[in-house]
């Protein structure tokens, strides 16, 4: 018999359960789950800059202020989902509608490394 207030007997009963019931259809990549994953939407953010300021500029600030940004022109701008940078890109015109802006991505940025050395 396992003792309940054992953590390590806990963890491996959750274990075995989980393994229990699970089948090859449960993993990531089969079925369902996937699909289910793949139509969760997310919010993408594309950063033009950022800029600092102390709030008694930001107070003064009125139609037709511009507020100069740490980007300059031609400079790639970050592609960003739940705030991590994924890619990058040039902002474009979209070809069907003049009136819209996009973004041509020209690096897909990889997770970040767990190195130590930085």
């Amino acid at each position: 018999m396992t003792n309940p207030f054992d953590p390590k007997s806990h963890d491996k009963a959750i274990w075995q359960q989980e393994s229990a019931i699970s089948s090859p259809d449960d993993k990531l990549g089969g079925g369902r789950n996937l699909d289910s994953i793949l139509r969760i939407p997310v919010t993408i953010q594309v950063v033009l800059g950022s800029a600092t300021m102390p709030v008694a500029n930001l107070m003064k600030l009125g139609r037709g202020a511009i507020v100069p940004l740490d980007h300059r022109v031609g400079e790639p701008v970050d592609v960003v989902v739940n705030g991590r940078i994924i890619a990058r890109g040039e902002v474009v015109v979209v070809e069907d509608d003049n009136s819209r802006f996009g973004i041509s991505l020209t690096e897909i940025v990889g997770p970040p490394s767990n190195d130590l050395n930085g």
